[in-house]
């Protein structure tokens, strides 16, 4: 058995069974796994099993991820990365990777693959088009792939876009007025029309905390869906962003001729760290508004009923890019352990509860990297500092987010452990020039927690731990000629 920590944070499996009500049709989970210390794919899987979530959004095909959903039952939408489509431009390799990453699991007992989605939000405005001339393409290929292969009538190629792909338009700012953006209007409505002919869906991602970010004149309220500040629109009032970003992509599909096209929603959430709104309080409450109406089936003005729809995300990920901003790795209704942050219902019934939390989870021993207060020579701390957060993620000191309050001593002494903690509890990893030391007192305060990480030993070292070594190294070469650290 591993240590006990956190395992107070969620109650014993056999009574959250008697709790456990149905799971909201149509409901499930994007599966993320840019991490530097993985959960064992059997050990999420089982954690998925035993919380009733029936569908899982991935963001690659990994056969050890794929593996140990052999036989769940599942539903399955495998992805290709961004970077992979241009290769599935070549019909020849389309159907090499059909057959290596869907029809070699299409056996009883096997992987219920429903969707292979082509990259995740290619045609985001950031990308400057480097994906618009070669997705669409790749989409006619793996699609046909899965026909050839006979599996077509059962999965379904499709493409996760993010909000951007539509907007109103300018004069006339309303859920009506929504259109394809102008540079790829004719694009998507070639791969809108492609979609329907095949029988697929469209898949769109809708955040409704990027709403808020960055923008404090936006009307808080609106970001959730307990009302206020209302839209009229045509005589319908939208009192929350979500139904008004989503039927404003229902209005782009009137107006090409698809406004039946089936739309699934591949990423919905709330962040819980590394911004003044993301934080527990502000998820709870969304969730809290989201579930009851997928649960009543509600939809949305436009489109009332039935959605598919796809929490972001599972777990926390603490090597993903925080480009977009600090929030990024910190998505997950789990923390990195598998451990729930807040109590939700999945029911949609607000009999909130904690999940069922990842079982047998292995940690590291109770050790923290902390400020050694004897240090003499601070004038490389800054150095030591950056070294640290540069090569772990120190998001949660941000500015609003869970350990903003600590002294200049205890975030130093953050960062130090979380650099610790990555490097496995190396002790050389404690050092920093003298200006750190090991401890067995736990240095969390109040929200702030100074983490341990799970056994490296137990934990499944994946693809993104090797990018997080070869950026690390790339960095201390940078560093090296600045100061001998740590």
């Amino acid at each position: 058995m591993g240590n006990s920590y956190f395992l107070g944070t969620s109650i014993p499996i056999f009574l959250s069974l008697l709790f456990l009500c149905d799971f909201v049709n149509g409901l499930g989970v994007n599966w993320g796994t840019m991490a530097s210390h993985r959960l064992p794919p059997k050990t999420v899987v089982q954690m998925l099993k035993d919380n009733g979530i029936k569908k899982v959004k991935l963001f690659d095909a990994d056969s050890t991820t794929m593996n140990a959903l052999a036989g769940s039952d599942i539903e399955v939408m495998v992805s290709i990365p961004n970077d992979q489509l241009l290769a599935m431009n070549s019909y020849k390799r389309a159907k090499e990777w059909v057959r290596r990453n869907v029809t070699r699991y299409s056996f009883n007992g096997g992987v219920n693959i429903k969707y292979v989605a082509m990259g995740n939000e290619p045609f985001l405005t950031t990308y400057n088009g480097s994906f618009i001339n070669i997705t669409f393409p790749a989409l006619q290929n793996i699609q046909n792939a899965l026909n050839e292969a006979g599996v077509g009538d059962s999965i379904k190629a499709t493409v996760p876009s993010n909000a951007d792909v539509y907007n109103s338009q300018k004069n006339n700012p309303v859920p009506s007025a929504g259109r394809f953006r102008h540079d790829i209007s004719g694009l998507m409505t070639q791969i809108v029309e492609f979609l329907a002919r095949n029988g697929a869906p469209l898949t769109i991602n809708i955040y409704p905390f990027l709403s808020l970010y960055g923008n404090d004149d936006f009307p808080f309220n609106y970001a959730f869906f307990d009302g206020g500040n209302p839209i009229v629109d045509n005589g319908i009032q939208y009192t929350n962003v979500f139904d008004a970003n989503f039927d404003t992509l229902v209005s782009a599909l009137r107006a090409i001729g698809h406004g039946d096209m089936t739309i699934i929603v591949g990423e919905v959430g709330w962040p819980t760290d590394g911004d003044k709104n993301a934080n527990i309080a502000n998820a709870k409450r969304f969730y809290n508004g989201l579930m009851p109406r997928l649960a009543a089936n509600t939809g949305t003005p436009l489109l009332p009923g039935y959605l598919e729809v796809y929490l972001f995300g599972l777990l926390d990920e603490d090597v993903k890019s925080i480009a977009p901003g600090n929030f990024e790795r910190h998505w997950g209704i789990y923390r990195y352990d598998g451990q729930p942050k807040f109590p939700m219902d999945l029911s949609g019934q607000n009999q909130n509860r904690y999940l069922i939390a990842a079982q047998n989870v292995e940690y590291l021993p109770q050790k923290w990297c902390v400020f050694n207060p004897k240090a003499n020579d601070l004038s490389k701390l800054a150095d030591n500092i950056n070294y640290a957060c540069t090569l772990s993620d120190c998001t949660a000191l941000g500015y609003g987010s869970s350990c903003n309050n600590l002294d200049a001593n205890g975030n130093t002494s953050y960062a130090f452990n979380i650099y610790y903690q990555v490097q496995n509890q190396n002790g050389m990893a404690c050092n920093f020039q003298g200006l750190a030391m090991e401890t067995t007192q736990n240095p969390s305060q109040g929200a702030c927690s100074f983490i341990i990480q799970i056994d490296s030993s137990t934990s499944f070292v994946g693809p993104p731990v090797t990018r997080m070594i070869i950026f690390a190294v790339f960095t201390f070469l940078l560093l090296l000629s600045r100061t001998r650290i740590p």
